[in-house]
């Protein structure tokens, strides 16, 4: 994780510790890198000034610390000590040593599917902790998993909610980063451990393709795909594609629990390891059809709003040029199943040649002609009987 010197504002001493330097900054704080007076490391968020007055920041920030505190296991980084009642409210956790997954990818390049499947296998792990103690992340990322030595830590419950509730915060809009969002996030509907899924199969797929598998574009247009189009997962290996897919289910109902990925990328990855693949797995396609090139900037704005509008019938695109925030696009009719490609049938080719009836015809024409010659040439030489 990049460290950066502390800026002139940045406090030094917070609580028992003495922060050392900036890991990075948020929508809601600020996190440094501090020790108590043992030298314990920790991450140590604090929270705006700007926001520390706001009551609905202070809620979301003390759901983080419930957060933390409910969870167990070793697949987040463990609470030290916090202060929800602060001037800047405040909470420290563990320090995880190692880059984020985002950074990992960034700077080394994609990864082989065997690391995919390992580190997936531990997040699907953790992500039954998380489930159990009756969490929803909610933005689950590659920026928000750190690789450490011991293993994968998920971090960031900033936005993390109970079972159930609505993804909303205000009327339509939703919460999270658009391309790991999940279908029933962008439609404002309640959170279950299958939103979670849903983010998880997009972030493997950043894993193995460095791009989300809704691609890039504005807001508008990522929340757009991720309701009404196939993911694009062309570049995810062979032994990952049919277990990506499934995860990136348009339906929560439709999705693996994260038993099952568990379970099923710990396979992967061993097979992996051993150099054997994994057999693909039928009725599980590995890729949507390929998606036809879009435009950028304004013009995928215009290409958002012409599509929104056509299935939706103006409501949410109007909508949007109103209010100005992003809009939330319907759900897409209920889409019948294309039908399946039948099996080509090999046809023999047949010989070359002309055909024998087109032959005797030429022939009988060519003594018919033959003949009137002839019979021409002996009156014109006056030899012909009379």
């Amino acid at each position: 994780m990049a460290m950066m010197r502390l800026r002139r504002e940045d406090p030094r001493v917070v609580g028992s510790f003495r922060l050392h330097r900036r890991l990075g900054a948020g929508g809601m704080g600020v996190v440094y890198l501090g020790a108590d007076k043992r030298g314990q490391r920790v991450a140590l968020k604090v929270i705006r000034p700007e926001l520390a007055e706001d009551q609905e920041f202070r809620s979301r920030f003390a759901r983080e610390v419930s957060a933390a505190r409910r969870i167990r296991g070793g697949c987040t980084a463990r609470l030290v000590a916090a202060d929800l009642d602060a001037d800047r409210p405040w909470f420290a956790t563990q320090y995880v040593p190692g880059p984020s997954l985002h950074d990992k990818v960034a700077e080394e390049g994609t990864l082989q599917a065997s690391e995919v499947a390992a580190i997936g296998a531990a997040l699907a792990d953790g992500l039954v902790a998380v489930h159990e103690a009756g969490v929803v992340h909610r933005d689950l990322k590659p920026s928000n998993i750190l690789l450490s030595p011991k293993g994968p830590r998920i971090i960031d419950f900033g936005i993390a909610w109970s079972t159930g509730a609505s993804t909303l915060t205000h009327v339509g809009t939703a919460v999270g980063s658009p391309g790991f969002l999940a279908p029933e996030q962008v439609r404002g509907a309640a959170v279950t451990p299958a939103t979670d899924v849903f983010a998880f199969g997009a972030t493997l797929a950043y894993a193995a393709t460095a791009d989300s598998p809704f691609g890039q574009g504005s807001s508008e247009v990522m929340l757009y795909r991720v309701v009404h189009e196939e993911p694009d997962l062309s570049g995810v290996p062979d032994a990952l594609a049919p277990l990506v897919y499934a995860c990136l289910a348009k339906d929560p109902g439709d999705r693996p629990s994260t038993v099952q990925l568990s379970e099923r990328l710990a396979e992967i990855a061993a097979r992996e390891a051993r150099g054997l693949g994994a057999p693909r797995r039928e009725g599980m396609p590995k890729t949507a059809a390929p998606r036809p090139d879009r435009p950028t900037g304004r013009r995928a704005e215009e290409y958002a709003q012409q599509h929104t509008e056509r299935r939706t019938a103006g409501g949410t695109a109007s909508t949007a040029r109103a209010t100005g925030r992003t809009p939330v696009p319907r759900p897409p009719a209920q889409r019948t199943p294309a039908p399946r490609t039948p099996a080509r049938t090999h046809v023999p080719r047949r010989t070359a040649g002309p055909d024998r009836r087109l032959l005797r015809q030429r022939l009988i024409v060519f003594v018919i002609v033959t003949l009137l010659a002839a019979v021409c040439i002996a009156v014109a030489q006056g030899s012909w009987p009379h």
